[in-house]
């Protein structure tokens, strides 16, 4: 079912992330005491009984500002609303209703959306009386509730729940394939998710690191269904001195978890850095299924750098990624994209499929058989071989001395499985097992 959106509304430094993170049960949101800590609004999942919805946090919002930066939290704030069916707004209880919070809340009114006056930072029954003070604001009765200490959160969604719409049915039925985006900072990740989605969800900024959160973001794309990680850019540990960077990378190494497939974003202009490869190399050890791409090749003169020659440097530079496809975009031009979700959807399904047991023990005996191996003075035998997972596949190879195969040769094995199966965009791993010992046949009857 289609949840409903509910949408966590405010000035800056008024404990959204915080009562965000109270509501999804996790630490998505980056908590600090600075103000604007939240830039991108982000999605997450609240689940309170058997009643589910979609809630999303923002930036903290001041209408009046028309510094670059905070206009771009400001229209991803009114992007919000226009999302949600409804809106929670929240105050910060100890200082009342400021100026900003009125500011707000005639913009909140012209929406003609329902709203739910939330009073955080009450950790106490002492701090009650102050509420009176919000009723101005226009909500009715404000509901107070401690995101840090979760006092007063579940009254809260009673009132949530009784004021949402009800879930309704999706169309189609399909699961979505969740994408985790991923590459260094200012290569053109969030402007290529925003081209991805048709809009600008996500906040983009020429300062590098401007995405701090990890960003989830459902979409629909030509009938299937998608759900966008945009993560903060990842920098080199040594380089990494400000503490919310520091959290910002910890977040997108989560992200990567919590996803299917991911796009490993490089810069055409700047060619193939060391740090993309560090970068690659967190993909390839978490096992997703990868895509390589080569964003901002508008960037490129036309005839200066063949396509060929960029895949080959890249081919050179990550040996290791040899089983990734390579697409080429432009972000700002939206140039690249059908063929891009094309890719997507292949190795998405490629990382799910199976091959029958007997299938993969016969293409492992035969690679066997063209470069035969000895292993301490003994030839090295297969008994069977069982593909025991998925995303990534990954094989359970019975033999006779698991300990003291080479890591080459188990390269060259893994090369002959995706020559005969594929497995496109997902690395292969092999699980070497000590061959059982053959069961001795029962013993024949006396006559």
């Amino acid at each position: 079912m289609l949840r409903p959106v509910i949408a966590i509304v405010g000035r800056p430094n008024v404990g959204k992330s915080t009562l965000f993170n109270r509501l999804v049960g996790r630490r998505q949101a980056l908590v600090r005491d600075t103000p604007g800590v939240t830039r991108d609004r982000l999605y997450g999942q609240v689940q309170f009984e058997r009643w589910q919805a979609t809630v999303i946090d923002t930036g903290g919002f001041d209408p009046g500002s028309t510094e670059p930066l905070v206009e771009g939290v400001r229209r991803q704030v009114l992007a919000a609303v226009e999302d949600a069916d409804l809106i929670a707004f929240v105050v910060d209880a100890r200082e009342g209703a400021t100026a900003l919070d009125q500011e707000i809340a005639r913009l909140l009114r012209k929406t003609n959306k329902p709203v739910v006056l939330v009073a955080s930072k009450v950790d106490d029954r002492g701090q009650e009386p102050a509420l009176a003070d919000l009723y101005r604001l226009g909500f009715g009765e404000p509901l107070g509730v401690s995101g840090e200490h979760g006092r007063g959160v579940a009254e809260m969604l009673e009132v949530l729940r009784e004021r949402a719409p009800s879930p309704t049915a999706p169309p189609g039925g399909k699961r979505p394939v969740a994408i985790a985006v991923i590459g260094r900072p200012n290569v053109g990740k969030s402007s290529l998710v925003n081209a991805m989605l048709g809009t600008e969800r996500v906040l983009v900024h020429e300062a590098p690191g401007t995405t701090r959160d990890a960003v989830d973001t459902p979409f629909v794309y030509e009938g299937r269904p998608y759900v966008l990680v945009d993560t903060a850019g990842i920098r080199r540990k040594g380089k990494v001195t400000e503490a919310l960077e520091k959290l910002a990378v910890v977040m997108a190494l989560k992200s990567l978890e919590r996803s299917q497939v991911a796009l490993l974003v490089m810069d055409a202009s700047e060619g193939l850095t060391a740090q993309d490869a560090h970068i690659a190399g967190y993909a390839h050890e978490a096992g997703r299924a990868i895509v390589l791409v080569v964003n901002k090749w508008d960037l490129v003169p036309r005839g200066m750098v063949r396509k060929a020659e960029v895949v080959e440097q890249v081919r050179d530079r990550l040996p290791f990624l040899d089983y990734a496809p390579m697409c080429f975009t432009s972000a700002t031009r939206g140039e690249g994209l059908r063929e891009l979700f094309e890719t997507i959807d292949r190795v998405a399904a490629e990382a799910q499929r199976r091959v029958p047991a007997e299938e993969v023990t016969a293409v492992l005996r035969q690679a066997l058989d063209r470069r035969p191996l000895s292993v301490a003075g003994l030839p090295l035998t297969i008994q069977s071989a069982n593909q025991v997972s998925v995303g990534p596949p990954t094989i359970a190879v019975r033999v006779n001395r698991p300990d003291e195969i080479h890591f080459s040769y188990e390269r060259y094995l893994a090369k002959s499985l995706r020559h005969a199966f594929g497995w496109e965009g997902s690395p292969l791993r092999l699980s070497f097992r000590r061959a059982g010992r053959a069961r001795p046949s029962a013993p024949k009857a006396r006559r």
